[in-house]
């Protein structure tokens, strides 16, 4: 049986909300909690909170003690090699889940309501100047419509670029796998050795590849693949780490 090699103490062995700005979380906390929970026929959609990373994103739940969650509710992993063209869409789709409210059984965004309201006083300034009112409700409801559905088609699109996990299991093995990754990017951070921006380049290839076997795959079919490729990130952290280290005690030129 094929076992997990556990990480050195100075590893970090989990992904934590903001671990490097705690207080961020705070605040990303008592902004979440403001807008509840949005519920409909199918239940109560969680309060997530998104924190953004170089190579990609994680969303937290809020826990109702005011605890840290112990893992994250979604991992994307956006692709290693995008271009300009693709890192615009993929900073479009990592911007913060829209904030939804429920009118009867039927959430929809704060933002299509903002609209359907300015568009009804638009139209009624309008059908008091005289305007056909045809043509002005034909806008409103094109304008709302488009509101409520372009970001979605947009999503999508964009989303090709990236790799989207939710299953608990998976996001548990890419909380380590993105933790180990999120060191090696830290330890490159002003450090401009071949070796440490290597070990960057390398560990995305491997989240990102991981991400992608999860979307088809349960973590117990490739169980071994898995854990091959958390021993080879774990290296390539601990090498980081190492030279970075090195690099700081050395006496400058």
């Amino acid at each position: 049986m094929t076992h997990r090699t556990p990480p050195p103490a100075e590893i970090a062995q989990q992904l934590v909300p903001f671990a490097r700005h705690p207080q961020r979380w705070e605040r990303e906390r008592a902004r979440a909690t403001r807008g509840g929970h949005v519920c409909g026929d199918v239940g109560c959609a969680p309060v997530l909170i998104r924190e953004r990373t170089r190579w990609g994103w994680a969303d937290w739940t809020v826990p109702a003690d005011g605890s840290l969650p112990d893992r994250p509710y979604r991992i994307a992993v956006l692709t290693p090699t995008a271009t300009h063209t693709q890192r615009l869409g993929l900073r479009w789709l990592a911007r913060r889940p829209a904030r939804r409210i429920g009118i009867g059984a039927v959430p929809v965004r704060t933002s299509t309501v903002g609209v359907a309201i300015l568009s009804l006083v638009v139209a009624t300034a309008a059908a008091l100047h005289a305007m056909p009112l045809s043509i002005v409700l034909s806008a409103a409801a094109l304008a709302t419509m488009l509101v409520e559905h372009l970001p979605d088609r947009l999503d999508d699109r964009a989303g090709e670029n990236i790799r989207i996990v939710e299953d608990e299991a998976a996001c548990r093995y890419l909380q380590r796998l993105s933790a180990l990754h999120t060191d090696i990017v830290q330890a490159a951070a002003g450090n401009s050795r071949y070796e440490i921006r290597r070990a960057v380049e390398i560990g995305h290839h491997q989240l990102f590849d991981a991400a992608d076997l999860l979307r088809l795959h349960d973590t117990l079919s490739v169980s071994a693949e898995l854990i091959a490729r958390e021993r080879l990130m774990l290296q390539l952290a601990v090498q980081a780490s190492r030279i970075a280290a090195s690099t700081k005690d050395a006496p400058s030129a």
